[in-house]
């Protein structure tokens, strides 16, 4: 049912892209043979982090509004489950002087405020491991200002479609350029409230010393159930050299610690190669675990 539906919607792509401009079909493949000790003994499996594909686009209307939308889905191309396929962001929307509407399946305000800070983004060691608030919100309408000297915002609203649930709102303040490329510097505050069973704060910051990326988090969550509140922070850099780009990180939350070192080759425009080691100190009943992995991602 899904590998049809997916294959209907390639079709229909492809059609679109006949009667309509602009369209764009993209996607990311990253791949890694790991091996892994989560406790229970060592390991080896072959991972898809977060490998996807999707469809782009935004089309001119009248009175100054442009119609945009993204389809995108995430694949496991290592597994053949029924879980194969996913849903990722997924939306349409409004743009104009006003700013930016979209309404769908989108990443909150406060997921989106962590920039390019997390250097493992993806793979075991991705934010997420410890931390909340990394939330793609279905029923969401997300608002996107206008950018205002180096300023800008986005506002996350999540209908819980539920008549004993209640809403939830995610809000980041954002100044600078995440990729780094337009200033030096960037750094975000960023709040949720009520989403996914916690209220959280988060501040975060990256800049560029000698063409050496250095991040920093901060982040407080709380429970809204048991009304725990946990505080962590996370630093990362990234030291190019050449076509390699060595990086490292660490992020606790109370005292659960995690380390990650890697490298990146840069083997052609759309492709790089990688390795890297992560390891989990946990303070918890979960066992402690480590990961090694060397991988391989092409974007298209």
């Amino acid at each position: 049912m899904k590998k049809t539906s997916v294959v209907l919607v390639m079709a229909i792509a492809g059609v679109a892209t006949v009667q309509a401009e602009p369209i764009t079909i993209y996607g990311q493949l990253n791949v890694s043979a790991q091996s892994a000790d989560e406790g229970e003994g060592r390991f080896s499996e072959l991972k898809s982090n977060s490998s996807r594909f999707g469809l782009k686009g935004d089309y001119a209307l009248e009175d100054g509004l442009t119609l945009v939308y993204q389809l995108e889905w995430g694949v496991n191309v290592s597994d053949s489950s029924s879980s194969n396929v996913t849903a990722r962001n997924q939306y349409i929307g409004l743009a104009g002087n006003f700013g930016e509407v979209r309404l769908g399946r989108h990443d909150t305000a406060a997921k989106m405020s962590q920039g390019k800070i997390d250097q493992f983004n993806d793979f075991e060691a991705d934010v997420g491991g410890l931390w909340e608030a990394e939330v793609r919100a279905n029923n969401s309408i997300s608002y996107f200002t206008p950018s205002y000297n180096g300023f800008g915002a986005q506002l996350t609203y999540i209908l819980e479609d539920s008549a004993d649930a209640e809403d939830a709102i995610s809000a980041a303040l954002f100044y600078g350029d995440d990729n780094l490329k337009d200033s030096n510097i960037f750094v975000s505050v960023a709040f949720d409230s009520e989403v996914n069973g916690y209220d959280t704060v988060r501040l975060s910051g990256q800049t560029k010393v000698a063409g050496v990326k250095l991040g920093a988090m901060l982040q407080r969550q709380e429970d809204i159930v048991t009304g725990l509140e946990q505080d962590g922070w996370l630093a990362s850099a990234a030291y190019p050299l050449g076509k390699t780009e060595l990086k490292a990180q660490y992020q606790t939350l109370e005292d659960d610690k995690a380390i990650s070192v890697g490298v990146d080759y840069k083997a052609g425009k759309n492709t790089t190669l990688f390795a890297w080691y992560s390891s989990f100190n946990l303070d918890t009943p979960t066992p402690d675990r480590d990961y090694l992995a060397l991988g391989i991602k092409h974007k298209f």
